[in-house]
Parts: C-alpha cells; structure tokens; sequence
C-alpha cells in the first residue's frame, strides 16, 4: 500500500492563486489610502505623503516575501505594484480625505484591508510548502505589517500594540479560518469567509469598544480600605497619614 503525499502547494489551484494576486493589490491600494489620510493628519508634504503611503501599502508584503525566503519580493518584480500604491497615496493628497471626516469608511477599509492581507499571506506561505501554523503567523505579519512600519516611521505606536479594535486579533482569526478552509478542500470559500469574517469581526470591535486588556496593577486592593479611605480622609502612605500643609505664596 502506498503513501501518498499531499504538499500545501497542491492545496493551492490556480484560480486562488490569480485571485490571491488581486487580493494582494487591492491591500496595497486600500492601505496606501489609508497611509495618506494619516499622513494628512501629520501636515506632511507631496514626498511624505509618497512615502507613507508607499511603506504602508508595501510593507507588509515585503516583510512576508523577506521570511518567506522564496525569491525577490513580488513587490519588486510586479510592476503593478509601485504604481498601485503611488497612486492611492496622490488620491489622498489630492482629494481632501480624513480619518475624523470618513471614519467609518475608514474603518470598514481597514478591516477589508486585514481581510485582503491575511489570506494572502495564509496562501503565499501554504503554496511555498509551508504548513499551517507558519501560514497563520505569516498571514497575521502580511496583514498589520504595513501599517506598524508605517507609524513606527511617524513616531506614533503602532496600532497593532494599541488596543484599537482587536487589530491583530482579527488578523489571526482570518488567517486561522483561511487555513481551515484550504485544508479541508475549499479555498475559495476561504477567501470570501475570511474578508466577511474580518469586517463583521472589527466593525463589531470598534462598535462596542472591544479591546485586549491594557497592563493592570495586581497589587491586592481592600475594598473596604478603599471605603474608608474616601470616609475617613486623605490617603496614606506606608501606614502613616499625609499631613496636608497650606501652600505658601512666594513674597
């Protein structure tokens, strides 16, 4: 009886791997929109609107060609690349689009953009023979990537690390699902579940504030301290109580 080996890239048909393509430039252009609504929100020029948009839309996809190891970056040989980005960062420098004024378009385009990014990443990996927790891992770094090199050059922490909307938890969602789906057969049905999962999954995040907890104090608290502090007086500070003194005015 013979074994036979099925690779991750015989998962992959050649339709998805068109589809996966447009999937990824429709990422590049939606994220260079968003590049230059934030560098419109930072009062940059022509060429920092150009760069923004240009690390924002590419950035992710180069970081997953870099770790996937499998030739020159597609951004870099695709000359529908560039362009595509150079492009939506001079829609936005030439039509007055904000972050405040068009949120929730904003927002509903980040959320297809982790969608789009995430199952590209998710079918790159898997088509290069990869297996499926590099391909989750690689699928969430294509889908933040971007947009963490593009505020890391701003100054600004990255959105990823900031508790807006469970950013990169959707990405791991999509990129899970995506897998799921090619292994049992079905990619096709991948890529639609996966942008459908990742713009109800953020919509509903950024509706209801849903955020990952922030660092907390675990130092136990006695809530009946904490009565009696607000009943009793001022705070105290290694078991004594701070004096108040009357602030002297300078002469």
């Amino acid at each position: 009886m013979s074994t036979v080996w099925v690779t991750s890239a015989s998962l992959i048909p050649a339709g998805i791997t068109v589809a996966t393509r447009y999937l990824d430039l429709a990422g590049v252009f939606s994220c260079a929109l968003l590049g230059g609504a934030v560098a419109r929100k930072a009062g940059l020029d022509l060429f920092g609107f150009l760069v923004v948009g240009i690390i924002s839309g590419l950035g992710g996809g180069m970081i997953r060609d870099v770790l996937l190891q499998h030739g020159t970056p597609v951004a870099l040989t695709d000359y529908a690349y560039l362009p595509i980005a150079v492009a939506g960062a001079v829609v936005v420098f030439l039509i007055k689009i904000s972050e405040e004024s068009w949120s929730r378009l904003f927002t509903a385009l980040d959320a297809a953009v982790i969608g789009f990014w995430a199952i590209t990443g998710v079918n790159k990996t898997l088509a290069v023979g990869l297996g499926r927790l590099p391909a989750v891992l690689l699928g969430t770094v294509t889908a933040v990537g971007g947009g963490a090199l593009r505020d890391v050059v701003l100054g600004r922490v990255p959105a990823v690390f900031g508790g807006n909307g469970l950013y990169a938890t959707v990405a791991v969602a999509v990129a899970g699902v995506a897998v799921i789906c090619v292994y049992l057969g079905v990619p096709g049905i991948g890529v639609g579940l996966g942008i459908a999962l990742a713009l109800a999954f953020r919509l509903t995040a950024v509706r209801f504030g849903w955020n990952l907890p922030n660092s907390l104090d675990w130092r136990p608290r006695s809530q009946v301290a904490a009565t009696l502090r607000r009943h009793t007086g001022p705070a105290t500070r290694n078991g004594k109580e701070e004096q108040s003194h009357p602030r002297k005015e300078p002469s």
